[in-house]
């Protein structure tokens, strides 16, 4: 049986990668590696670094073009299945043709692989397809903790629950009840924005764990503008842009 290996690396920062990443890498036969475009060039970049300069083996590596997600379907759930199963269908068919049946193959994960990351999904399709994949997990820093962690602040307020969500759904659904803390990931529109200004705090980084790191705190009412105006900036200079944030009540919801 095959061994499918993902490998959570961390957000950007080689010294993030744990031992035990490093092993299972190194014990990999394959490595597939994405390629997300001229623009995330760099994700691609820090991938093979690892590959070539951090690993003492050198499995084959295996490089792959991303498929592009159609944006312009009508409902977002049933681009993103369009989208996993395009890319299911891309690692079977390197599998197929490059693993041994008793063989490993490892991907590097951005973060980790069970936070708003689709691996994981992706393998379930595999397997659904027939594969005779074993699938291991090596877990990973997430961006979130490299949001708190940078900030110095604690993810939650004393014994208080956090909602950890998606900037389209605060967009859609406005501040989740019972909870006075929200991080916000994948969120492309600024939707803090859609929020009353007043009453809130806010911690946002882009490129956390990474050399560029940008990080940026306070009241939301005094924050909202500076950040949409450093996010245009810093993303018309790289391309790209990778960045995630803490909201936090002023006042926490009163104990039921």
């Amino acid at each position: 049986m095959i061994k499918l290996s993902l490998v959570g690396i961390g957000s950007g920062n080689p010294e993030h990668l744990t031992l035990q990443a490093i092993r299972v890498l190194e014990g990999a036969d394959v490595i597939l590696l994405p390629r997300k475009g001229e623009d995330k060039s760099e994700l691609a970049d820090l991938r093979r670094m690892i590959a070539s300069d951090i690993l003492k083996t050198q499995p084959d590596i295996l490089e792959f073009d991303y498929p592009v997600r159609d944006a312009s379907t009508p409902k977002y759930l049933d681009g993103v299945n369009t989208w996993h199963d395009a890319l299911a269908t891309i690692w079977g068919d390197l599998i197929a043709q490059n693993v041994a049946k008793d063989g490993t193959v490892a991907l590097m994960v951005w973060g980790d692989p069970s936070l708003y990351d689709s691996t994981l999904r992706i393998a379930d399709r595999l397997l659904a397809r027939g594969f005779e994949i074993a699938v291991d997990v090596v877990p990973g820093i997430t961006s979130l903790q490299m949001l708190t962690a940078a900030h110095a602040i604690p993810l939650n307020t004393l014994g208080a629950p956090v909602q950890i969500t998606t900037g389209r759904r605060l967009r859609d659904h406005g501040w989740p009840e019972g909870v006075d803390t929200i991080a916000v990931m994948l969120d492309g529109e600024c939707s803090f924005t859609s929020l009353p200004p007043d009453g809130f705090h806010i911690w946002w980084g882009a490129y956390v764990g990474m050399p560029d790191q940008i990080l940026l705190e306070g009241p939301l009412a005094d924050m909202q503008a500076q950040i949409e105006e450093t996010r245009a900036a810093a993303r018309a200079q790289h391309g790209w842009i990778m960045d995630i944030y803490l909201i936090r009540r002023v006042r926490p919801v009163a104990p039921q």
